[in-house]
């Protein structure tokens, strides 16, 4: 019973929705730059239209079917009130109701063609499935300057991190080949630097820095396969006070802290480098959420206070 008591406490947690507020901006842009970026290029209609109307190949449309199917109009329609929609719960306009219509364009629209996109489709639909949940616009927002402010369940938060550290280590152990693991070649990132599918501009340049690529390859693997030990580094910030040596140091040095900057420095490396689509910025608008909203608040007044 007592293990009991202390997990109803734990999911029964309020705290200020500034973390999960960080995270709602962030993902609202990421989805509706994604698709503006679509719009943009008419890549659109290549990836989600039948055939006759310019797309490369027969899908299923689901529900469009009721209204006609995934012809150019109503895919076009749909991204375009998916983007504002995104953009409006990004704002924190109509939160909740933004979240849905978000949510529902979205997954549509990820959907529909299984030969495009990739697990960071999947990502952001689980982000803004959860973040509707959440009461997340109670902070930072439009709906919070007309009085809709207040604390927040904690447990969406929990849940969030833990689909961040879920994905990592399960990215880390699909990599387990002597292209990636200590003691192997460690050749994978130079390879991936050299192929086109995965350039974002061309790397032939970097091809004499083996060492180089070797480091960088067994630093994100070591990353993904260890990211679990945020879990331990959580669990010593919220018990501080406890005795240990392990404890006292991890919360001296801000281990959790460490992690994430070395996570935030891989995933700009490769948005610089490589195209993985909003895989980065998927992930990174996570990371918010593994700082308590207090700790939020306190560096704000530390900067303000610089200021």
């Amino acid at each position: 019973m007592n293990t009991w008591r202390r997990w109803v406490e734990l999911l029964g947690r309020q705290e200020a929705a500034t973390s999960l507020a960080i995270t709602r901006i962030l993902v609202g842009l990421a989805v509706a730059g994604h698709l503006t970026h679509m719009l943009g290029t008419g890549a659109w209609r290549l990836v989600w239209t039948r055939p006759e109307d310019g797309g490369l190949r027969d899908l299923d449309p689901g529900w469009l079917a009721w209204i006609g199917g995934n012809t150019a109009p109503n895919i076009l329609a749909l991204t375009i009130v998916t983007a504002l929609a995104c953009l409006g719960f990004a704002l924190g306009a109509f939160t909740r109701p933004m979240l849905v219509i978000a949510w529902i364009g979205f997954r549509t629209l990820a959907d529909l063609n299984n030969h495009s996109g990739g697990s960071y489709d999947e990502l952001l639909k689980n982000e803004i499935f959860i973040l509707l949940l959440s009461g997340c616009g109670r902070a930072l927002s439009i709906d919070a300057l007309r009085g809709k402010g207040g604390p927040v369940p904690a447990w969406a938060r929990y849940v969030l991190l833990a689909q961040l550290v879920i994905m990592y280590q399960a990215t880390g152990l699909q990599k387990i080949s002597a292209g990636w693991v200590p003691g192997g070649n460690l050749d994978a990132l130079w390879y991936i630097f050299q192929q086109p599918t995965w350039q974002r501009w061309e790397m032939y340049w970097l091809a004499p820095y083996f060492p180089v690529t070797q480091l960088a390859t067994l630093g994100t693997w070591i990353f993904e396969v260890g990211s679990p030990v945020l879990f331990l580094f959580l669990f010593y910030r919220d018990t501080r006070t406890r005795p240990g040596r392990l404890r006292a140091f991890c919360n001296r040095v801000d281990a959790r802290a460490l992690f994430l900057l070395w996570g935030f420095l891989m995933h700009i490396g490769i948005e610089v480098s490589m195209e993985v689509g909003m895989f980065s910025f998927g992930s990174l608008a996570l990371y918010s959420c593994f700082f308590h909203p207090d700790e939020l608040a306190a560096f704000a007044r530390r900067l303000r206070g610089a200021r």
